[in-house]
């Protein structure tokens, strides 16, 4: 006969038992970010700290990366399950022959923007002509600028590119080295703090250069193995970010937690700016993170315009709105902007 003593302890080393299942039972997911953490990923850093993405059945682990390129290639080789990089990163990267699928965007609004100084006598794109632009020879933007002197009727050939690197382009503006320089709108706020009334900027989107910006990628191979994990995980990410634009002091706070070195302040300034790039009339509309058919063609056409594909694909087969919740759509947002 079991006494209640030993009915007590095998009872126990059940719920433990059961515990250690569902806990190994969790998926494990090497999410990389397109660069290192800031305002705009807090909604990620958020969802984890709650617990979102454990209750989904995902032990997600968070890592840093060192922009969109590596983290495009890394997706497509399989080394990561799930990757954050900018649209048109990854869509030349399939042209390398990654194996990587769009599923969510997470910047409705391509985040290119054109920074100059007023007292240099720019007062818009047509004043670029003869100027200095600086810029990693790398950069998306750069490759992309025939497209917008195309579209704003300048001689692409008419400008001087200076190599400089990501955090020397204030210092070069500031020191009239170079004459103007792109970058990603959600650090407008730091432009304005060094360069203060003698900024000048226009975003690409103005004049028609809209591609999507960074969006959430998945390694091929893996989801068809794991659709289920994909979808609890793009559904969980949209929740954390509509969640974060309607209420964002504790997504930020809890990306300061996880990220040290990082200040509230400059990161809350950073995650207003990004929730302007989210909204768009199908992000408000159909779901937050939709990606519009008619977008994505022309996103393609223009990456195979001007950038070198080995590779060819159909853009069809690279991206879905199957696993988006059509229920959760971008809020209104009611903050001054620069960037319409």
């Amino acid at each position: 006969m079991i006494g209640r003593k030993t009915v007590s302890v095998l009872a126990i080393a059940a719920a433990g038992s059961l515990g250690a299942t569902q806990a190994s039972a969790a998926e494990k997911v090497d999410f990389i970010l397109n660069w290192i953490a800031g305002g705009d990923h807090a909604p990620y850093y958020y969802a984890k700290k709650m617990g979102w993405y454990a209750k989904a059945g995902i032990d997600l682990n968070i890592q840093q990366g060192k922009g969109s390129s590596m983290s495009s290639r890394r997706t497509g080789a399989g080394k990561n399950q799930i990757g954050l990089a900018d649209l048109g990163t990854a869509l030349v990267t399939m042209g390398k022959g990654a194996r990587m699928v769009a599923v969510m965007n997470i910047y409705a609004n391509s985040p290119y923007g054109m920074y100059w100084l007023k007292s240099s006598g720019i007062k818009g794109p047509k004043d670029l002509a003869g100027k200095k632009i600086g810029n990693p020879p790398w950069d998306a933007a750069r490759q992309m600028w025939p497209a917008l002197a195309k579209k704003v009727g300048v001689d692409s050939k008419s400008v001087k590119w200076v190599n400089i690197q990501p955090n020397a382009k204030l210092a070069a503006l500031k020191s009239k080295s170079i004459h103007a320089t792109t970058s990603f709108y959600n650090i407008h706020h730091i432009f304005q703090r060094v360069l203060g009334k003698d900024m000048g900027f226009f975003p690409w989107k103005k004049y028609g250069i809209n591609p999507y910006g960074n969006s959430i990628i998945v390694n091929m191979d893996y989801l068809k193995k794991n659709r289920k994990v994909i979808a609890a995980f793009v559904r969980v990410t949209q929740r954390a970010f509509q969640t974060c634009v309607k209420v964002p002091d504790p997504c930020v706070k809890a990306l300061v937690e996880a990220n040290k070195g990082l200040k509230f302040a400059n990161e809350k300034q950073n995650w207003g700016l990004v929730t302007e790039l989210m909204s768009d009339k199908f992000s408000r509309t159909v779901a937050l993170g939709y990606f519009d058919p008619g977008r994505m063609d022309a996103d393609h056409k223009l990456i195979n315009t001007y950038f070198k594909i080995d590779t060819k694909y159909a853009i069809k087969d690279r991206y879905t709105n199957e696993f988006l919740d059509r229920n959760i759509k971008m809020p209104k947002i009611n903050r001054k902007s620069a960037f319409d």
